[in-house]
């Protein structure tokens, strides 16, 4: 249990890596959406290029098409997709801070929902005293390091309809992962899983870019960022290892308590590129009340297990 905890919160740490990741790629794309559809790609051609090594026979025709094609093979893709669409309308509506608070509570609430009553086949584990007591503990300490004062006028031009929307866009990765653990049950792989979902996300995203875009621009150097470096396209690797260790982790840990190591070392790495000035982002250094909220939420995930 403990080692499955340290994976999760080491593969958390990748997430703030392909968002910094992808926000210079999109100095070369001019557009968060192109941005997000090569990255895609590329962790698309990397999920390939592992199942041609380790499931060579189930990307046959034959073994494609044997299978009913339900929900589950389109549904996760697309989850995903609409949650990365909705950060970016939220992120200049309601700021980061309120984004990432609105979202990982929609992300917790969602994720004991599955965890209780056991949606898309998920293991059942009854809610209890210490488990909504961790996942409050751990809301508290997100809001605690993200709260920051606004003016009464700032905070009368938020619509609760945008907050609402925050909530319901964090629903949606620990419906993705259930989904995309379904799917790995029915194919037999959960690297074929991801590549399933990782198709369907880079195709949706194709349509969205071709649609406010235009055209599939790109270019190799960018004003901003300089020259095209080869990190520069490991958001779509870094993405591809996220999704696939959630599906792995899952049916051991639970919803619940996959997501909250999860976020864990998100907020770990997110500290760490803040503290540093990290790919270009402004310094912000570590201080007592960053420091509570990351004992606050630690303290979320050991209630969990209790």
């Amino acid at each position: 249990m403990i080692f499955l905890l340290i994976f999760g919160t080491a593969v958390g740490m990748l997430v703030p890596l392909q968002t910094s990741v992808n926000s210079r790629l999109a100095g070369f794309t001019r557009s968060l959406l192109l941005a997000s559809f090569y990255s895609f790609l590329t962790g698309t051609v990397l999920l390939i290029v592992i199942n041609l090594i380790t499931n060579p026979g189930k990307l046959a025709p034959a073994f494609i098409f044997s299978h009913d094609f339900s929900y589950i093979w389109f549904t996760g893709g697309l989850l995903g997709v609409i949650y990365l669409t909705g950060n970016i309308i939220l992120l200049p509506k309601i700021g980061a801070a309120l984004t990432v608070i609105m979202t990982v509570a929609g992300q917790m609430i969602i994720g004991l929902m599955v965890d209780t009553f056991g949606w898309f086949g998920a293991p059942v584990q009854p809610l209890g005293l210490f488990r909504i007591l961790g996942i409050a503990i751990m809301i508290a300490g997100i809001v605690f390091m993200n709260y920051k004062k606004r003016s009464a006028r700032t905070a009368q031009s938020r619509s609760n309809g945008w907050l609402l929307l925050g909530l319901a866009t964090g629903a949606l990765p620990p419906i993705q992962t259930a989904i995309n653990s379904a799917l790995r049950y029915e194919v037999s792989s959960f690297f074929l899983a991801s590549l399933v979902s990782f198709v369907v996300g880079t195709l949706a995203l194709l349509v969205l870019s071709l649609a406010t875009a235009r055209r599939l621009r790109f270019r190799t150097f960018s004003e901003s960022t300089g020259r095209l470096k080869w990190w520069h396209l490991t958001g779509g690797p870094l993405g591809a290892v996220y999704v696939t260790t959630n599906i792995i982790l899952l049916p051991h840990l639970g919803a619940t308590l996959t997501l909250m190591s999860v976020i864990f070392g998100q907020m770990l790495i997110s500290l760490a590129i803040d503290h540093f000035g990290l790919f270009g982002i402004h310094r912000h250094r570590i201080d007592s009340r960053r420091i509570i909220g990351v004992l606050m939420i630690l303290s979320g995930i050991i209630l969990l297990q209790i």
